[in-house]
């Protein structure tokens, strides 16, 4: 059958009476669509249909997870009956919000303005390629029309299948569509597992029952409303490996190029930190999940991240050469809020002009810092100045030859290539305040060069680092980034992190904000003289805004001592004037 230009292959078969509701799942599995959707990337040629494999050169799940490696910027939508409240979805049951109340959430929950067309609509003008949506977290709720549970969204006042319309609206905009899907539920009676957060236990489980319980609804997700590019698991509370891996040879039997992430208590097809930008990793595709506020569902007057900042984490999760899934929490009413629909057209309207930088690019040569970027594909690399902290910015020279170069952003670069180092020069005028971009065209392929480090214009050191993870290095505690931090493994009670300014400062006041206020218990400001530390001055609690003039104080080298915590250290700012 051929239906809006796609081609649709029905099979009905005969369902006996007496046949089990799982195996009326699967069923009904070869009665859904089998729909060959083409969902492309604009001016790439990644384009890989869903439900399908280009040449059959390989499985079909790789050849999909290249197209979305390709794709690069996604939106994720974490949206629920917990709407009403403006707490975290899932985790505020039990702990902001009774148990027995957030539960009948949904008997209030009529979110009239709500309109799918509209939301991708907003995806598709900020340039995202793909969509996740959360049709169940970790309260067990469902947004869909389940036959597993009248836990779902058909019982609530407003009474629509909101998968089954994201899923149309999606594909109708040319979104590829994919599922967000907890594995843990705090909510359902065989789940081991109940709220707050997991950390109280059920009296009568079964993680088998359970199982049998998700793998319905996975089938339903799969065959109802796919093919899907992503089934996107969390929190696999009590599922190891061997569970995890059956729902992903689940999803597979049912969608064979369905791509799976890596918190289904197996690894996946791709890793997924999580509000923070990957580590360069080219070897294992990658994708940052973040939230464009503070808080995944939706909260009143959440601290929204500037333009700046969403652009620039975008940049840095491609020049790391990972994806950047950019979260949205709609309001009750059903709309995302206006602001954020506000910020996500600024995103559009950069990339409208400035996407060939980050679609279909790889990260490298050069390893992302906070202060550069590069993207590359084919004979082209694109550089991207994040900040001038001189007239020139030098990185490690380039094993082949630079045949041209253009400013992208306007105005005249100056590129200089030695055996020493590529050097660019940009008149101030001529620099962006967010990205300055600089292509290069290679006399060969870029992916020939292997990557390169950046050396850092900071130079700190501290005793100790979160999992040795560059972005939480020492230097994170003196970069005047609010948005970066110094942090230390769970558990440190003692820890110091200093600078060394390179030549004698003279500074009588320090400013120092830490990321979690109240761990920090005893610590002390020194300077280096000689090869001595001398004590400035001593103190309690630091807080989340700590400030202490003294006596000006003059030296190449200063560490704050930190002699006892309550739990791991973690510092966003030390700043000396």
């Amino acid at each position: 059958m051929l239906e809006n230009g796609c081609i649709t292959f029905l099979f009905r078969p005969n369902v006996p009476s007496n046949t089990s509701p799982h195996m009326k799942t699967i069923i009904r599995c070869l009665n859904c669509a089998v729909t060959l959707l083409f969902v492309g990337v604009a001016g790439e040629s990644a384009d890989v249909p869903a439900g399908g494999s280009s040449a059959g050169a390989q499985p079909p799940h790789l050849a999909r997870l290249e197209w979305w490696r390709a794709a690069r910027f996604g939106m994720f939508i974490h949206w629920g009956p917990v709407s009403l409240k403006g707490t975290e979805i899932g985790w505020s049951r039990g702990a902001q919000i009774p148990i027995e109340e957030y539960d009948r959430l949904y008997k209030s929950f009529n979110p009239v303005e709500f309109n799918a067309e509209e939301w991708m609509r907003v995806a598709a003008e900020a340039g995202m390629k793909y969509v996740v949506f959360t049709t169940k977290h970790h309260d067990g709720f469902c947004m869909w029309d389940t036959k597993q549970t009248d836990f779902n969204i058909m019982q609530s006042p407003f009474g629509r299948d909101v998968v089954k319309e994201l899923a149309q609206a999606c594909r109708q905009r040319g979104l590829a569509f994919g599922t967000y899907h907890s594995v843990c539920d705090w909510h359902h009676p065989d789940f081991p597992l109940g709220s707050p957060g997991g950390q109280t236990r059920k009296p009568n489980p079964s993680i088998d029952r359970y199982e049998t319980y998700l793998r319905s609804q996975m089938t339903e997700l799969i065959c109802n409303y796919g093919p899907l590019l992503i089934m996107w698991f969390d929190v696999p509370q009590e599922f190891d490996r061997r569970r995890g891996q059956g729902l992903i040879d689940l999803a597979r039997s049912l969608q064979p190029d369905i791509i799976v992430n890596n918190r289904s208590g197996a690894p996946g097809d791709y890793d997924t930190p999580e509000q923070r930008i990957g580590a360069f990793q080219i070897a294992r595709p990658w994708e940052t999940c973040m939230t464009i506020c503070q808080q995944w569902a939706w909260k009143p007057n959440d601290a929204m991240k500037s333009l700046k900042e969403c652009l620039q984490t975008l940049v840095l999760c491609a020049g790391g050469d990972g994806n950047l899934l950019f979260n949205v929490g709609p309001m009750p009413d059903g709309r995302i809020e206006p602001r954020q629909v506000e910020r996500l057209r600024e995103m559009g309207a950069w990339l409208a002009r400035h996407g060939q930088t980050i679609y279909g690019t790889r990260g490298g040569p050069w390893k992302p810092s906070k202060a550069l970027a590069s993207t590359r594909r084919g004979r082209e690399v694109f550089v991207h100045i994040l900040r001038w902290d001189s007239d020139t910015i030098t990185v490690p020279t380039l094993p082949m030859k630079i045949i041209d170069s253009t400013l992208l952003t306007g105005g005249r670069v100056r590129v200089t290539q030695t055996s020493e180092g590529v050097s660019f020069a940009v008149a101030p005028e001529d620099r962006s305040d967010i990205d300055t971009i600089v292509r290069l065209e290679l006399e060969g392929p870029a992916m020939d060069i292997a990557p390169m480090s950046l050396q850092s214009a900071i130079q700190a050191s501290a005793s100790t680092v979160y999992q040795n993870m560059a972005e939480y290095g020492a230097e994170s505690a003196f970069d005047d980034d609010d948005h970066t931090r110094w942090a230390t493994d769970a558990g440190t009670k003692t820890a110091w992190v200093a600078r060394d300014f390179g030549r004698p400062l003279t500074f009588h006041r320090v400013r120092i904000r830490e990321a979690y206020p109240g761990r920090v218990e005893r610590f002390e400001l020194q300077y280096k003289t000689g090869s001595d530390w001398k004590t400035i001055f001593a103190g309690t609690q630091l807080g989340e805004n700590f400030t202490r003039s003294f006596e000006p104080v003059s030296a190449r080298e200063v560490r704050l001592n930190i002699l006892e915590a309550n739990e791991g250290l973690t510092i966003w700012e030390v700043r000396l004037d």
